[in-house]
């Protein structure tokens, strides 16, 4: 009988250390800022880093090729994407990976193109190594986020770009791309010789009516012309144990990341992250779609919230992630402000727009990953402060 998990559950997490409940020195703080869920991970993960702790003995650590055969077994079964084996490169974390690949196929000088806003540490990742942002940026209309595929034409065509770093599904716009949507994005790529870089590591966040496609299993050209980073660590909220994998059918390429992947020794993972990414890929399908079910209602709660209490904040369409993006202009402060005053005033901790570069100036992100009644009481904070605000 397949086990029912209670997503409602209130876990204290204060006082463990945590990034997102302990960064805040005021304990009165509704962390609804950095991606990490408020939920247990699947018990299948649990169990088996239960049963390895109990052997008592953490030495270095081999992957073995049941954790490659996980890997390729998920992917292939729930995506339709036949990577093999020996295209797979394990690392720490995406992060990591996005840098290393940059590392590995660019000079310092080149020009990384992405779309923003999007995920804050795409900015340091390019900078970081020497290279240029060229921002195709995303057009925003209708309470969703569509690509302007004249300008990423436009920039892909200078000499300068070598890479487009992709985020497929998009953070923090929510978008899950449509695969016409990525076969345009492919072909602009291919033909100026851009090699796509594709960050998925939300790829398991797709709500009904709407298909993640993993860029690289489009076509023989794009798998080719591409390097792709996943983990299970967002959608089984495991991201301290880290674990990932750069994809890449490239065997020359993948040489060339491999290279710096050992340059910066950020090849040697931990035991934890390897026995749980087998579970979770193996055992943890039936938790990870009631997760799904449960985050959806999140995103539906709050969407009917927004348009009865707080109508002049929207909320973009949430096709995918557990992100919500929204629209504070009404406000009149900057998204920087406006993160400072709700910390201080209403005790709500979100992510300013601007955190994901200019063009998120006047929003705010908010993580929905979390108990339905604690995701309510964040919008009855926000709600109280936009009334004072007003008064």
């Amino acid at each position: 009988m397949e086990q029912q998990i209670n997503f409602d559950e209130m876990i204290p997490r204060r006082d463990t250390n945590s990034v997102k409940w302990d960064s805040a020195a005021d304990a009165e703080v509704l962390p609804m800022w950095v991606a990490d869920m408020d939920f247990r991970t699947a018990p299948a993960i649990t169990e088996a880093l239960r049963q390895r702790v109990e052997h008592g003995i953490f030495g270095y650590t081999r992957v073995p090729d049941a954790y490659y055969e996980a890997v390729v077994n998920w992917f292939a079964r729930r995506h339709g994407w036949q990577m093999q084996q020996e295209w797979i490169l394990y690392t720490i974390s995406v992060v990591p990976a996005l840098s290393a690949t940059i590392k590995a196929l660019t000079e310092p000088g080149d020009k990384v193109l992405m779309q923003t806003p999007v995920y804050n540490c795409f900015f340091s990742a390019i900078r970081n190594n020497g290279c240029e942002i060229a921002d195709n940026r995303l057009i925003y209309e209708n309470n969703t986020y569509r690509i302007d595929f004249e300008d990423l034409e436009r920039k892909a065509s200078d000499d300068k770009v070598k890479l487009m770093l992709l985020c497929n599904p998009h953070n923090p716009a929510g978008r899950v791309w449509t695969r016409e949507e990525l076969t345009r994005i492919g072909e602009i790529c291919l033909r100026h010789g851009v090699t796509v870089v594709s960050d998925e590591i939300h790829c398991e966040f797709a709500y009904p009516g709407h298909t993640y496609t993993p860029f690289a299993s489009i076509s023989d050209d794009f798998l080719h012309r591409s390097v792709t980073c996943v983990s299970p660590s967002k959608a089984f909220n495991i991201a301290g144990l880290q674990i990932a994998n750069i994809v890449c059918a490239n065997e020359a390429v993948r040489q060339r990341i491999n290279e710096v992947i050992n340059l910066h020794e950020i090849n040697n993972v931990n035991p934890f992250g390897v026995i749980a990414t087998i579970a979770a890929y193996n055992e943890g399908e039936s938790w990870l779609l009631q997760l799904l079910d449960y985050l959806r209602g999140n995103y539906e709660c709050m969407r009917d919230y927004c348009a009865k209490h707080l109508p002049d904040f929207p909320i973009a369409e949430l096709e995918g992630t557990y992100l919500a993006w929204m629209d504070c202009r009404k406000l009149r402060l900057s998204s920087k402000e406006l993160e400072e005053r709700l910390l201080q005033e209403a005790k709500l901790w979100l992510n300013a727009g601007t955190m994901y570069g200019d063009a998120g100036e006047g929003f705010m992100r908010w993580n929905l990953a979390c108990p339905r009644a604690r995701m309510l009481e964040g919008l009855e904070r926000f709600r109280k402060f936009v009334l004072a605000h007003d008064a």
